[in-house]
């Protein structure tokens, strides 16, 4: 018999759950490793997703405490859309997806796992990332550790950023 080994999964499924918000307190890192936060941007911040779906799960988040997706102001979704723009181009580049989903879960029965500070989600796939594991045995394999999806994409991030910022002269 063989063992899926993901102690990582083990705070998720029974661990006590933090005061206070756990987005907010991520976004106080200022680009802190050990919060995987990846990139920085004046009304949003990239974050690694602690319980991934997939390598390279991430989500692009408020710095403000904001749990309706009508209370964005223009400012906050147009600096949301446009990372999330940079967070492809970054997966095309290092990860080579075969597709990207994105999404918004807008409270507890539409999926939202934190219900009052809204996220984008943004998750690499690749044509049969949901295999057997998942069909049978409702368990997801994921192949890349936190801290490698953290060395690979930050970087990334930072020059598809990059790139953004320069072609809009």
């Amino acid at each position: 018999m063989e063992h899926l080994w993901a102690p990582w999964r083990m705070d998720y499924v029974a661990g006590e759950r933090p005061d206070g918000c756990v987005l907010c307190q991520a976004a106080q890192g200022e680009g802190d490793a050990e919060a995987h936060v990846i990139y920085q941007g004046q009304y949003n911040y990239v974050i690694l997703n602690r319980f991934p779906y997939n390598s390279g799960h991430l989500m692009v988040v408020p710095y403000e405490h904001i749990g309706a997706f009508t209370d964005l102001s223009p400012e906050q979704l147009a600096e949301m859309m446009d990372i999330a723009q940079g967070v492809v181009e970054a997966f095309e580049e290092c990860l080579h997806p075969d597709g990207v989903n994105l999404g918004i879960n807008l409270g507890r029965a539409a999926g939202a796992g934190i219900n009052d500070h809204l996220h984008l989600h943004i998750v690499p796939r690749w044509a049969g990332d949901t295999n057997f594991m998942t069909v049978l045995t409702d368990t997801r394999v994921v192949p890349q550790s936190l801290a490698e999806s953290c060395r690979t994409l930050e970087p990334a991030l930072r020059r598809a950023m990059e790139r953004r910022r320069a072609g809009r002269g």
